[in-house]
């Protein structure tokens, strides 16, 4: 488990691509282009100035207008595809606008840019780690920022370069870096359906600022699409990024709760102590604060407050947003309490079979591992 959540963290930054919208920089804004020749020139005499003589070479073929911001790749990265198409390439890291550094750090995580290479897309991520985020263009670092900027012209320094893009590559619904079993035109099994629901709730978490839980779930893909339905209690990835990653990664099964879809309207329902099951086996999950007590006092499980409810949900698949990762809580559960899970049972409500379902209902039996019901919200800061 260690080796996977350090996997992940040392990826999630590069791979991940999670926002719905496209800039693009208004035509108002946009000064008449040069006439072709001129402008051609002094493109490359700028590449030239900077250094990337291989796309100052291009630039003379390219078809580009201003104004123009080129996030230029370095020459020695560019030695490594020796089949790159030098003039497409430049087009692909040239988009129509001004992006200067502090307006890069404005945009939402996973942005779309267009690029002048028609039908394609450059998206934006960020590192929150530092006071001053590192910008990525589809992974690759901005490691030399604004390093000219004329009005017309500006250029960025990338560490690397970017492949060829995809002609999907500005089609938010359809992009994905995952790699996903084929579906058929007509869904019929169940399995069948649970899959396309995975990876349709995968695809939406990527480019809503959850690709890190998007990634966990493509991770733990074969075990959950086997499931009927699941309720998932996720991070967002400023907040994995805020608290290291690791307490929420390594116990990631512990936050998705098997065969239950469980929206906004059951989860408020629930009365405190009920009991919800796990991935991770004989761990569970207590509502220790019931919902519909507004905001002075939200709904918690495991002392955790839930901040976003029906954050993402379709046919088998639901999320909620939590503000941080689930204590593991230790609990007992009495003989009475037992007959009331079976009661519920007899009503068609739960499964009980010798595993805990949703509607054992505990009261103050219960208390985070290795801590005193006491000092529970005082070390969760809720």
């Amino acid at each position: 488990m260690a080796s996977t959540t350090h996997y992940l963290l040392l990826i999630l930054i590069p791979l991940f691509a999670a926002a719905t919208a496209t800039a693009t920089f208004p035509d108002s804004l946009s000064p008449s282009p040069m006439p072709h020749d001129h402008h051609h020139h002094t493109v490359s005499n700028i590449l030239s100035s900077l250094g990337f003589q291989q796309l100052s070479t291009a630039a003379t073929t390219a078809n580009l207008s201003t104004p123009i911001t080129v996030f230029a790749p370095s020459g020695s990265s560019l030695i490594t595809c020796p089949t790159c198409s030098l003039p497409l390439l430049l087009q692909e890291h040239s988009v129509p606008g001004l992006y200067p550094l502090h307006f890069l750090r404005s945009l939402a995580f996973g942005t779309k840019l267009e690029t002048l290479a028609p039908n394609r897309c450059l998206t934006v991520t960020f590192s929150t780690t530092s006071r001053d985020p590192r910008i990525f263009i589809n992974g690759v670092e901005v490691t030399q920022p604004d390093l000219f900027n004329n009005g017309l012209i500006l250029v960025h320094g990338l560490h690397g370069f970017v492949s060829h893009l995809s002609p999907l590559s500005c089609n938010v619904e359809r992009m994905s870096s995952l790699s996903f079993d084929s579906f058929p035109s007509s869904v019929s099994s169940q399995s069948s359906i649970m899959r396309f629901m995975l990876k349709d709730a995968i695809i939406r978490l990527r480019n809503s600022g959850y690709s890190i839980v998007a990634l966990a779930l493509r991770v733990k893909y074969a075990e959950i699409s086997e499931l009927k339905t699941i309720t998932v209690f996720a991070l967002d990835d400023v907040s994995i990024f805020a608290i290291g990653g690791h307490a929420y990664l390594s116990n990631f099964r512990f936050h998705v709760v098997p065969n239950r879809r469980i929206t906004a309207g059951e989860m408020v329902s629930l009365p405190a102590g009920t009991v919800l099951p796990t991935l991770d086996g004989e761990q569970k999950l207590v509502v220790t604060t019931a919902g519909g007590g507004g905001v002075s006092a939200p709904m918690k499980i495991n002392y955790v407050r839930i901040v976003h409810f029906d954050l993402l949900h379709n046919s088998r698949v639901v999320v909620h947003g939590v503000s941080v990762p689930f204590p593991h809580m230790h609990h007992l559960v009495t003989d009475d309490q037992k007959g009331f899970a079976q009661m519920e049972q007899s009503r068609g409500n739960c499964d009980v079979s010798g595993s805990g379902g949703v509607c054992d209902v505990i009261h103050d039996n219960f208390a985070p591992a290795g801590m005193r019901m006491g000092n529970i919200e005082e070390h969760q800061g809720l």
